[in-house]
């Protein structure tokens, strides 16, 4: 509800008022204040504002007189009211033209009349509409309520703004994802959706510098002007966005008073709304994790009550899965470069594991695999749709790992890779076939590798040998003199030795390998053989000091320790 200056004309204070020019427009022009105002108009003049005025000081002078009223056509205020009688005795003609041309509305009043009465009868129109707004808001703001403590849909929620602000809006996330959008909106409009980060990073605050319009911005996208409103957390933090599509030809009118009531009423009620959605998501996926977590540590008892709290949790347990181990080398690393922007590392890390996790998901979708996953002890834990017969996971981490590089290029995640299981009991072999591949390839390649468990068996081996207590003991007193001599002389003999098997005990290959002069490798190698007490020609020496060396690479405790 708007007042005009056709409005302002129906007063009794005004029935002997004439109307000079703007006459087709006056239900146009709207009134939100009303001022008495002499020269200089300088900046003491708004938009949408009757100017009332006797024209003292230019009203003898017609060039001075037109130069007031020009600077309050520029103003771009609603009209201008002229008390004849004292100062002007008629309108001169030059500016019956000046306003005619700008579609500007000239009042003339009789000298009588005073002007505190127009601005009393036009401050209490005003005073009367604002209330009736404030009403009709309020009206609005209960029924947003009723329809949260009903759990109302989204989308009937985004329907009744709709209905109340009278154009298509757009609900989204912190990030720009569409959560809801009015059925009105046409997907092959010009301004897409898809773009919202961009608009989003793009906004302008071009709105009057009026408390009722702080949290509004306009965006002007491809000729479209859009109406941006943040929704905010109890906290405070954003947590998501509302757009407004008004008509483009009324966007000067378009937030009025009642309007910006019920777009404020609106992001409240949208946050209440997300708020439990989120509460309910994080409680969905706490619970999906968990189980996950059980199935991975092998606790179910028995197929049907696996069975029976996955399909409560959306998964099928009657598919085929393989289990593939995830681990996030240098996201610590990550945060102390970017720390300035986050209030925690438990806060980042929960953000970055979602983002990867999201990743997966949509890749999984893509290939129309079901997914279980789960973060646990620094580690993902996925369980991924897969056929005996299909290439074990690589065309599923291609495309995880083909994301992860357009939106987080810096992590490097590990992955071990366990074999195929149909059983509910296999899901726990399936992780720790997954896990002792995680744990194999990064000790043997380091950071960034993926490992299949079936591709493990020599380290494997290895591994169960080392498990014999006089076996350690070998192992170690034959690789503890090098590892000791490297850290205080950092020559990598270790290093050295490898490659010369490598080369089958060619000196000049090895050499050229290492970058070295070949009395420089001689003279390696005769350490080597010194401090390890065995001989690099004796056959099995040199089997002895390659298993050593492999075993202590794969993680051997003792070994290791010495680091």
């Amino acid at each position: 509800m708007r007042l005009s200056v056709g409005d302002i004309l129906n007063f009794e204070i005004m029935k002997n008022a004439r109307v000079r020019t703007g006459g087709h427009i006056l239900n146009e022009r709207y009134v939100q204040w009303i001022s008495a105002i002499e020269m200089p108009v300088e900046n003491f003049v708004r938009k949408n504002e009757v100017v009332l005025s006797t024209a003292i000081g230019c009203g003898h002078d017609v060039l001075l007189f037109k130069k007031f009223v020009e600077d309050i056509i520029q103003s771009k205020a609603s009209a201008l009211i002229i008390a004849l009688g004292r100062y002007i005795y008629d309108v001169p003609k030059e500016v019956i033209e000046m306003a005619e041309k700008h579609n500007f509305i000239i009042i003339e009043i009789p000298w009588e009349i005073r002007f505190a009465t127009i601005i009393e009868d036009v401050l209490h129109a005003l005073n009367d509409m604002q209330y009736k707004d404030r009403e009709k808001s309020e009206r609005v703001q209960q029924e947003l309520l009723q329809l949260i403590l009903k759990e109302t849909s989204l989308n009937e929620i985004s329907g009744f703004i709709q209905k109340h602000i009278g154009c298509p809006l757009v609900i989204t996330d912190r990030a720009g994802v569409v959560q809801d959008r009015s059925e009105t909106y046409e997907p092959d409009d010009r301004w897409k959706f898809y773009d919202l980060k961009d608009c989003i990073s793009t906004e302008h605050a071009v709105l009057p510098q009026d408390p009722m319009y702080q949290k509004f911005h306009l965006i002007e996208r491809d000729g479209q002007t859009i109406v941006q409103l943040p929704i905010l957390k109890a906290s405070g933090d954003i947590q998501g966005y509302l757009f407004v599509l008004p008509p483009n030809d009324l966007i000067e009118d378009f937030l009025n008073q009642y309007r910006v009531n019920v777009l404020e009423h609106a992001a409240t009620t949208i946050a209440l709304w997300l708020s439990r959605q989120n509460a309910i998501e994080e409680t969905e996926m706490r619970l999906r994790s968990d189980f996950v977590q059980e199935l991975a540590k092998g606790e179910f008892s028995s197929r049907e009550q696996a069975e029976s709290r996955a399909k409560l949790l959306g998964f099928n347990l009657k598919l085929s899965y393989i289990c593939i181990a995830g681990y996030p080398e240098n996201l610590e690393l990550l945060f102390k470069k970017r720390k300035q922007h986050y209030d925690s590392y438990a806060h980042w890390l929960d953000s970055m594991i979602r983002y990867i996790e999201e990743e997966i998901n949509y890749a999984a979708q893509s290939l129309k695999k079901e997914v279980m996953m789960t973060y646990q002890g620094e580690k993902l834990i996925l369980f991924v749709e897969m056929t005996s017969h299909e290439n074990p996971a690589h065309h599923f981490l291609d495309l995880v790992e083909r994301r992860l590089r357009n939106l987080l290029p810096d992590v490097i995640i590990s992955w071990g890779i366990g074999a195929h299981q149909e059983e509910v009991a296999g899901f726990k072999k399936g992780f720790d076939q997954a896990k002792t591949a995680l744990q194999i390839g990064r000790n043997k390649k380091g950071a960034g590798h993926r490992v299949l468990y079936e591709n493990t068996k020599v380290d494997r081996v290895l591994l169960t040998l080392a498990q014999n207590k006089e076996m350690k003991e070998i192992i170690v007193s034959a690789i503890e003199p090098l590892i000791q001599y490297d850290q205080q002389r950092t020559m990598d003999l270790i290093g050295t030795f490898t490659t010369y098997n490598e080369c089958h005990g060619n000196v000049s290959q090895t050499a050229r390998l290492l970058n070295l002069h070949r009395q420089s490798l001689l003279y390696r190698l005769r350490k080597i053989e010194t401090l390890t007490g065995l001989s690099l020609i004796d056959t099995d020496d040199l089997f002895l000091l390659d298993l050593s060396i492999k075993t202590w690479k794969l993680g051997l405790p003792e070994a290791s320790s010495i680091l």
